[in-house]
């Protein structure tokens, strides 16, 4: 039968380790503590699976190309996707994505129409005939958003268009696909912008007649 005493020490002797044991364990530092709840991108980085399960997208201003499906795309085997609830848009060839790009449609009040359209023209140097900015006769702007079949222009002064770059049109009532502020929400009078640097690319790709479909 064990004494008293030796359970005393059996006891003391365990709690001894049990402490060495605890101070041997390193707390979790912050920057561990804030990867063990961060989701890791499950796909290769470069492909457009990764690109597409990244955190920041759809909201994200980043291209995403690729030069082996956009090299062999042309105005006879491509076409435009409008996705307006992720405000992106994507230039196809055939099913593939060659490139997905951020874009910024209509607002509420003025929206982008839905539908499958065919470019009707190509412009590259475009102005608005009905937005833009209206100049006093000292050539001061009076109104920088003016929709001049509204807003009237002071005597002397006049009207200036909107500058609407590499300019695709889609409908007879002037919605179109061009150069344009790129907001991460709808913003435009129903056109659909796109960034300076993209839209080149695309408007090489596509003749009148690619159909656009706007979702």
């Amino acid at each position: 039968m064990i004494s008293i005493r030796i359970l005393a020490k059996i006891t003391v002797l365990f709690s001894a380790l049990l402490l060495a044991s605890c101070g041997t364990q390193k707390p979790a530092t912050p920057a561990e503590a804030n990867n063990a709840g961060k989701l890791k991108n499950p796909y290769p980085e470069g492909t457009y699976q990764h690109f597409t399960a990244e955190p920041t997208y759809p909201k994200t201003y980043s291209v995403w190309k690729d030069e082996k499906v956009l090299s062999k795309t042309d105005s006879s085997n491509s076409h435009i996707v409008i996705n307006l609830a992720k405000q992106r848009g994507y230039l196809m060839c055939g099913d593939e994505v060659a490139v997905d790009y951020p874009i910024c449609s209509g607002t509420a009040e003025r929206p982008t129409p839905k539908g499958t359209f065919p470019i009707q023209e190509k412009i590259v140097d475009k102005s608005s005939n009905r937005y833009g900015k209206i100049l006093d006769a000292a050539g001061e702007v009076v109104n920088g958003n003016a929709d001049v079949q509204v807003d009237p222009i002071p005597e002397g002064g006049k009207f200036e268009g909107a500058p609407m770059r590499y300019w695709m049109r889609l409908t007879g009532d002037g919605v179109g696909h061009h150069i344009g502020p790129v907001r991460r929400y709808p913003a435009s009078h129903a056109c659909i912008r796109g960034p300076s640097a993209t839209m080149p690319l695309i408007y090489s790709k596509v003749r009148v007649g690619t159909k656009v479909t706007v979702e």
